[in-house]
């Protein structure tokens, strides 16, 4: 029996270099995949948090402007590009009969104990009814180590714990973890499991991510971490074709898994 049969909350992180073309534009193709499969779970009676990025992106391509360069003409496209991605979600999962709501955070509020607790309200009445949560970081307004989180694979980790997953599955650009930088070493070997996060693990799991996204592995490796000291598991895989949880849910062994530390 896999673990997503057993697992009834699931947070679904996807990056940007997944929801778009090259050209920075978003890729409805594999968007549309995305909340087919995330909607068939949905059917299936699981409770879906999608963490979502690619609002930058989506500005970007909704204006024809150049990629920004400054903070304010980042947060600018994704004051846009939020809404563009937004109606896109709620298009798309109507066509399965699902409800989206949009929930955007920054670092402060997750660490107030009275604003967290809100959050934390706020994620389970929207799961009760059915809804799916799409979330990202309200980069128009977060500018600052005490607003930001990061990166949307730190505030997926954060969403973990405070939905309280049994699960988070971080789709990337990438296949998972490998012994060294795939992109300088041909000969890396993927990681399929991960039980202690050591140092040299760290060391070996390289620096940013593309052009178009802001993660890199060491940013998923701190995500997984705070993921499983809370004591929910999480996996690294390739979003490139979305049925991939398909192969997850039947028990196939997709990826790298990071295995939850004992309370």
């Amino acid at each position: 029996m896999s673990m997503l049969e057993n697992s009834r909350r699931i947070v679904v992180k996807v990056g940007t270099s997944t929801l778009t073309h090259a050209t920075g534009a978003l890729n409805i193709r594999r968007i549309g995949a995305l909340v087919r499969v995330l909607s068939d779970f949905k059917n299936a009676g699981k409770e879906i948090v999608l963490v979502s990025s690619g609002a930058v992106s989506a500005g970007v391509a909704k204006v024809g402007a150049a990629r920004p360069s400054t903070i304010a003409e980042k947060q600018a496209m994704a004051a846009i590009g939020q809404s563009e991605l937004m109606r896109l979600y709620d298009q798309l999962f109507s066509l399965y009969g699902h409800t989206v709501a949009q929930v955007l955070l920054t670092r402060d509020v997750l660490d107030n104990p009275t604003r967290r607790a809100l959050a934390e309200n706020t994620f389970e009445s929207l799961l009760s009814m059915g809804c799916v949560p799409i979330v990202n970081e309200n980069d128009p307004v977060s500018t600052d180590e005490l607003t930001k989180f990061g990166g949307n694979d730190i505030l997926s980790a954060y969403v973990a714990r405070v939905c309280h997953a049994d699960v988070l599955i971080n789709l990337s650009d990438v296949d998972g973890l490998y012994d060294k930088d795939p992109r300088k070493h041909p000969d890396a070997t993927l990681i399929d499991r991960v039980d202690d996060l050591s140092e040299a693990l760290m060391a070996a799991a390289g620096g940013a991510g593309t052009e178009r996204g802001t993660g890199g592995m060491e940013a998923k490796l701190r995500a997984a971490t705070l993921s499983t000291e809370a004591g929910i598991p999480m996996f690294i895989m390739n979003g490139h074709d979305p049925d991939i949880l398909y192969r997850l849910l039947d028990g196939e062994h997709v990826g790298t898994y990071f295995t939850a530390k004992k309370s």
